[in-house]
């Protein structure tokens, strides 16, 4: 499994769809300040910067500290050496077990579908099993409305994702899509109140560029969804189970996915980037939020876009992709 970074920009820390989940412990975020331009603001040290003249080092130790914030948040997070109630009793590594898992290999002895519970696992009174076709034009009506109000969100309940249609069928319909593992919970009267995906991958196991690298067949898992009033029903754990199984019975036996908290125990860690487009506006509406030292005027300056792109962007084209599959597979080495 692998952890999601939280955005540099965003004064929110993305909690999980379910509160089964650890929370993110992620700070609140501060009130926001302006300050007209031309005056001044204290910059790191303590020295003042006038906002209407920043310089390359000025807004380099914004960035720096931006990063260093998150750095310290994520630290804290792998240092948290609390029990997980689900994921210790799953076949994962330990937070911070030392020397039983080394090397590259399933933790698992092998086993084979014949070895895999037969039957779905049992759900609470009231709710039932599904799977969900999303090339139905209703069920993909009713997953997107799934996610857009109960999905990803940040811990003051404003902000979530809102995949749309197309990019859920993008993102669920690879051509060799396994329909059984697209699973759904539902209750007696029909309404979709879980969800849990996942889609075939092909994995590059052990040293980089080694000769030992192997390539397994996994499952990647996502979209983990429970409607929030049924967050204490515990059915986030049954889903991941649920899944697991359906996997398994393909003789499947690894998966990865993504988390926005630390989870026994992540194999890589990735952050993301990103730039806002309109630092006034986002800030206005609550998504981001002013640093201790820096003005709203020092913001837009930060992140304003240059007059003229620096270098030529196009599509594309047949022609080109023998070079692009040289250039990404150089930089993927």
């Amino acid at each position: 499994m692998a952890e999601k970074g939280e955005d540099s920009c965003c004064g929110h820390g993305h909690s999980c769809c379910d509160n089964e989940n650890e929370e993110t412990g992620a700070p609140p975020p501060q009130s926001a300040s302006t300050a007209p331009a031309g005056t001044c603001e204290a910059g790191r040290g303590g020295a003042m910067v006038p906002t209407g003249r920043l310089t390359e080092k000025a807004l380099f130790a914004m960035r720096q500290e931006e990063a260093m914030r998150h750095n310290e948040k994520m630290r804290q997070g792998r240092e948290n050496k609390a029990a997980h109630e689900f994921w210790d009793t799953q076949p994962v590594p330990k937070l911070h077990e030392e020397g039983e898992h080394t090397g590259y290999g399933p933790i698992d002895a092998p086993k084979t579908p014949a070895d895999v519970k037969q039957e779905p696992y049992a759900l609470p009174q009231g709710f039932e099993w599904c799977t969900v076709d999303v090339n139905d034009d209703k069920q993909i009506d009713e997953v997107y409305h799934l996610l857009t109000d109960n999905y990803v969100e940040d811990d003051d309940n404003t902000f979530r994702f809102d995949y749309s249609r197309e990019f859920l069928r993008w993102a669920l319909v690879p051509p060799d899509l396994i329909s059984d593992w697209l699973v759904g919970v539902r209750t007696l009267k029909g309404k979709l109140v879980g969800f849990i995906t996942g889609v075939p991958a092909h994995v590059s196991v052990g040293p980089d560029g080694g000769s030992e690298t192997t390539q397994v067949s996994m499952a990647e898992i996502n979209f983990l969804c429970v409607h929030k009033k049924l967050r204490s029903k515990r059915l986030a754990p049954v889903l991941i189970k649920e899944v697991t199984r359906r996997v398994n019975m393909t003789d499947r036996w690894q998966a990865v996915y993504t988390a926005g908290v630390v989870l026994p125990r992540p194999v890589a860690s990735c952050r993301y980037w990103h730039r806002s487009l309109n630092p006034k506006k986002l800030v206005e509406c609550g998504f981001s939020y002013l640093g201790p030292r820096m003005s709203l005027a020092m913001a837009i300056k930060l992140y304003r876009l240059p007059e003229k792109t620096k270098h030529i962007f196009k599509p594309i084209e047949q022609k080109d992709i023998k070079q692009v599959t040289n250039l990404l597979n150089e930089h993927l080495k």
